[in-house]
């Protein structure tokens, strides 16, 4: 069986979630974004992210200010927007059920596993 399109699926699905932690914590720039999923072992392109990035603005879940920058033009900084906070907290609830359901399935197989 080949394991690398339902880790791939797996990823996809935890992408949103992820990058709404990320904001919730601090305003960020789409280049930091990339690079705090990646040093989390989560590798993203910037063609998958900033689709995800526009479909939440449009969703009133992120807004976002631009900021001067140092090294270039202008650059523009994500946040949650006070929906977007909430939502994200309806993720966590999310989030932690499946976790639950997957430590409870994993504990029936390993102890029937043992009783093989």
């Amino acid at each position: 069986m080949n394991t690398e399109n339902a880790k791939s699926q797996m990823r996809k699905g935890m992408l949103e979630y992820c990058v709404m932690l990320l904001l919730h914590r601090e305003a960020s720039y789409a280049t930091d974004i990339i690079a705090q999923l990646k040093e989390a072992a989560l590798i993203v392109v910037e063609g998958t992210l900033y689709p995800l990035l526009s479909r939440l603005k449009k969703d009133g879940l992120l807004t976002y200010e631009w900021r001067e920058s140092t090294q270039g033009p202008p650059r523009k900084y994500y946040a949650l927007t006070t929906e977007g906070i909430e939502a994200l907290k309806d993720m966590d609830d999310a989030w932690n059920g499946l976790v639950r359901t997957v430590d409870l399935l994993k504990a029936t197989q390993e102890s029937s596993n043992k009783n093989v």
